[in-house]
């Protein structure tokens, strides 16, 4: 038998990075067992059914390594509608599912609570079907629908307590529960691998299996994803999207790294390992069932490492969206023809040991290519107070004196000149760095002004002087 798993999204203007690790994990599994991976749009909603939303998640799943042609699909549901109807109407005939006209205020008005689920009302009353008229499934009165889940062991469901549910609305269409059982019956799925969110859903599919005669797949619910409330992520209140974090300037290879972790671990005492040792060490069955908790703090020290093993060329090359403002990626505030790829270059092993997104590039060398440095108010008020002044003027005269323009000389220069004052090179280079950089903290001071070059310093320092007269 060949292994064949699926990935379903909805096409919802997001992709969800919980859907991402689900994704990672149907991908590993398949290639293990040497099986096929198949992409599914869950497209039934109309207003959902959007060709960019689709061409969205073909994108994201291209960044975390899922390339298209390495797969089979996309699939779209709504081609099977047909097959959805056929499904329905055989559970009907063989007298598995009956038809039921009654709203959410009758089955109440019987029951008195809005509480309890449906109560069997026409089960036995031979409604047949018509407008308005929803398909219910016949649930068995007795025993108990066991689960069998490679993750959380055989979750067992009586059947009294499952109520009849719908599984075509009013209009005839088919809800979600049978198109997704009849979807997986003609692809051929072996393995159903997804969130735990599903598993309340699994009884009522295993028994449409069950029903249309057809051997159930292999089940396993991955754990839910949550915050560090250990609140469900939710794209209402937490940042979930994935595009956020590739426009934010996380690399793929650390994301699909820390998204495989969530709910498993390699061995050893490691987390961040080759794509390759994740490959070959993930197991199904070792995915811990309790909740895992997102940790964009620890995404983002994840992510740093990841810059931080960059060739210097492959950073350079990794930092080029930003700066040039590709893509959906914001232009930086020079001009094109402002930007100078040689003092890049030289700045960029400096900026690499420094970034946890790449993003951060921007405000780390903005000062390199605009006319004026863009002053952060707030690091000018708290650093150009008494004896900047001072400062300014010592190191603009001792600056202009220099032969060289190096780091080195640039350094110990400044350090001289805070010594006259009884200051350490801290206080001492801090009102240089806001006047030339326009900010606090930034690149190492003196290989910055080396490489902006002796005119271009001088000019922003004494433009500073005069500001604070």
């Amino acid at each position: 038998m060949t292994v064949r798993v699926r990935f379903a999204p909805s096409p919802t203007g997001m992709f969800h990075v919980g859907g991402a690790r689900s994704a990672l994990q149907n991908w590993i599994y398949a290639k293990q067992q040497g099986g096929v991976f198949v992409l599914r749009i869950e497209d039934t909603d109309a207003a959902r059914n959007k060709p960019e939303w689709t061409e969205g998640i073909l994108s994201a799943l291209d960044w975390i390594g899922i390339s298209r042609g390495s797969y089979e699909g996309p699939y779209f549901q709504s081609e099977n509608a047909g097959e959805h109807r056929a499904a329905a109407a055989r559970l009907y005939e063989s007298g598995r599912a009956y038809y039921c006209d009654c709203t959410r205020e009758d089955v109440q008005a019987r029951t008195g609570s809005q509480y309890q689920g449906y109560d069997g009302y026409h089960r036995d009353r031979g409604l047949g079907p018509g407008e308005g008229r929803a398909l219910r499934f016949r649930t068995p009165d007795e025993g108990a629908t066991v689960v069998v889940d490679l993750i959380r062991g055989e979750p067992t469901f009586e059947n009294r307590l499952i109520e009849d549910f719908v599984i075509a609305r009013g209009d005839g269409s088919p809800v979600f529960l049978l198109a997704n059982v009849v979807d997986d019956m003609i692809m051929g799925i072996t393995h159903v691998i997804r969130a735990e969110e599903h598993l309340p859903n699994t009884p009522k599919q295993q028994l449409l299996w069950d029903a249309l005669g057809v051997k159930p797949p292999v089940w396993a619910h991955v754990p839910v994803v949550v915050n560090e409330k250990r609140q469900k992520l939710s794209k209402r209140r937490d940042k979930v999207a994935l595009e956020a974090y590739r426009e934010e300037g996380y690399l793929a290879g650390a994301m699909r790294n820390y998204l495989m972790l969530l709910g498993w671990a390699p061995s050893g005492d490691r987390e961040i390992v080759p794509w390759s040792v994740i490959e070959d060490e993930f197991r199904l069955e070792e995915v811990n069932p309790s909740p895992a908790f997102f940790d964009e703090k620890k995404l983002r020290a994840f992510n740093g490492e990841y810059i931080r093993a960059l060739s210097v060329p492959d950073f350079i090359d990794a930092c080029q969206p930003w700066l040039t403002g590709t893509g959906t990626i914001a232009p930086p505030p020079w001009q094109p023809e402002e930007f100078d790829a040689d003092a890049f270059a030289a700045v960029a092993p400096l900026a690499q040991t420094r970034l946890a997104v790449l993003s951060e590039i921007v405000p780390n060398v903005d000062f390199l290519f605009l006319s004026a440095p863009l002053i952060d108010e707030a690091a000018w008020a708290k650093t150009m107070k008494d004896g900047s002044a001072d400062l300014l003027d010592a190191a603009i005269v001792a600056f202009e004196a220099l032969e060289s323009w190096n780091a080195e000389a640039l350094k110990s220069t400044l350090e001289a000149v805070g010594a006259e004052r009884g200051l350490k090179l801290g206080k001492t280079q801090a009102p240089v760095r806001v006047a030339v950089t326009g900010r606090t903290v930034g690149l190492p001071l003196f290989e910055s002004l080396e490489v902006l070059g002796r005119e271009r310093s001088l000019t922003r320092m004494r433009a500073a002087r005069l500001r604070l007269v």
